[in-house]
């Protein structure tokens, strides 16, 4: 039976592994046995994904990322070109640390911008934005916006990617976009008001 996803002849799949129905793999990619691909996933040239590794649906990344074991995508993940992952720590050529990888978890929705870099062992919260060339060395809140050298949070986005300003009477932040109201709970949570958490973006 015909694979239900695209593989460019360039690229590597080594087996065993799981790939999504429509999922599209581009050219000079790497796919290492047991790595977990979703559906309707695209890879970008030069993408590695290494062995045990966990991907969602509908996950977009870009030209020349690499995603190291120890490190899982949730659905609907945009890595951003030459965006970096790390999974030791303290890495030293002469010392083989394969029994230290630290998880790096990156939820649901979230964005990481081009150039940035991502220490392992964080969280990266659902719908958060990480701005180009950030570098994020622990966990993120959810719809945070984190950027610089080392990054730090700079405000809230909305699930459509737009930074939340405005406020209704009832002092929502409001998304631009869709209008959706967003609570700010405290300095570290939001909450969207208009669509439930569970839910993906209609």
């Amino acid at each position: 039976m015909a694979e239900q996803y695209f593989v460019h002849p360039s690229s590597y799949v080594d087996q065993p592994c799981l790939i999504g129905a429509g999922s599209k793999i581009w050219h000079f990619c790497h796919v290492m046995a047991h790595a977990q691909i979703g559906e309707g996933c695209i890879l970008g040239q030069n993408v590695l994904v290494a062995s045990h590794v966990r991907i969602g649906n509908n996950v977009k990344i870009q030209n020349n990322v690499a995603i190291y074991t120890g490190v899982e995508l949730e659905d609907d993940v945009f890595c951003g070109p030459s965006c970096v992952f790390t999974n030791v720590i303290n890495p030293r050529s002469q010392i083989v640390r394969r029994d230290q990888y630290q998880r790096t978890l990156v939820r649901r929705g979230a964005t990481i911008g081009a150039n940035a870099t991502i220490v392992c062992g964080a969280t990266i919260g659902r719908y958060a934005f990480i701005g180009a060339g950030a570098v994020v060395r622990g966990d993120v809140p959810d719809y945070a916006l984190m950027l610089g050298v080392p990054a730090v949070q700079k405000g809230w986005m909305s699930r459509h990617g737009h930074r939340l300003l405005e406020r209704n009477g009832e002092g929502h932040l409001l998304c631009p976009e869709s209008g959706w109201r967003y609570l700010e709970k405290s300095a570290t949570e939001v909450v969207c008001l208009d669509w439930p958490e569970e839910e993906p973006l209609a």
